[in-house]
């Protein structure tokens, strides 16, 4: 058997091609403006907060970024791939955009309810979302009260809602007798509305009238409580809010509280809260000091 001269063969052996096509050349130049300007509306995309506004921030950036994105692919012939993907993730940050913008055409409010959120919502950290629930489960437009007219009357008007006050100024008495203004973003029922359980009824105790024409909201207890039964984070707001109103309104009495002897004493405690004016006339009797006679 002969052995083959190799020197004589040409054997050359052919590389395997690769598996994915190698760079022919690397380009000298920077990427274009384009490029360059959608990696940087990208970045601010996806600096983007929570809520509505925060949304559509990210989602408005996200869009120019892949539309930006878009037209760059467009211009290389190579990269089909590229160009599909950034369309797509385009029309889909526009989809998300204007589905934001849609919800919150639908969030708006009138100016009184505006004004009302942000100068007692807002701070609390309450969604549109949810105040959106609050406005809708009120009776709409505010209302008008003229000037010296009742908003309710003592032994009278029965609690059957609660209302804040938009603008103007109510004076509320009782047997006549001045008790406090209730001026602008406070409520008109606040206390009327936490003495009563959700099954009770009952009337004011004391006069409200106008001093100046006023405008309120209003809100009725039985939709309120619907409301409430549904969504217990708004019950839990409104808690918040009607309480510390009637703390206010406390402290503005605490100032007007004197005894017979002319002692100012405090209107938050229990026993002046709920002890009738006979008894409160007898235990002040009783808590007077002895005078020495001067026989002794």
């Amino acid at each position: 058997m002969e052995i083959p001269d190799f020197d004589t063969l040409n054997v050359t052996a052919q590389p395997a091609p690769p598996a994915h096509p190698l760079c022919a050349e690397w380009r000298d130049a920077a990427e274009g403006s384009l490029f360059h300007l959608a990696n940087i509306l990208l970045f601010l995309g996806f600096m983007g907060g929570s809520g509505f506004y925060g949304q559509l921030y990210m989602f408005a950036f996200l869009t120019l970024g892949f539309f930006c994105a878009t037209l760059w692919a467009w211009s290389d012939f190579c990269s089909n791939d590229f160009f599909l993907w950034n369309f797509a993730l385009f029309c889909v940050c526009l989809g998300q955009a204007l589905g934001v913008v849609y919800r919150l055409r639908k969030l708006s409010f009138g100016k009184d309810f505006e004004e009302l959120y942000n100068f007692m919502f807002k701070r609390l950290g309450v969604s549109l979302t949810h105040f959106g629930m609050i406005v809708e489960s009120s009776e709409g437009d505010a209302s008008i009260l003229e000037k010296d007219h009742c908003f309710a009357v003592e032994g009278k008007t029965p609690i059957d809602k609660l209302s804040v006050l938009l603008s103007g100024r109510i004076r509320v008495t009782v047997n006549e007798e001045f008790l406090h203004y209730i001026y602008p973003y406070q409520f008109l029922d606040s206390p009327e509305w936490d003495s009563l359980r959700p099954t009770e009824e009952g009337v004011f105790q004391v006069t409200l009238r106008a001093d100046v024409p006023c405008r309120y909201i209003a809100w009725r207890r039985k939709k309120l409580y619907l409301l409430f039964a549904k969504h217990r984070y708004i019950a839990k707001i409104f808690a918040l809010v009607v309480r510390n109103d009637i703390a206010e309104k406390l402290y503005s009495l605490n100032d007007k509280g004197y005894d017979i002897s002319g002692h100012r004493y405090d209107l938050r405690l229990p026993s002046f809260c709920h002890v009738p004016g006979t008894e409160l006339e007898k235990a002040n009797d009783l808590l007077q000091v002895p005078v020495q006679s001067g026989k002794d």
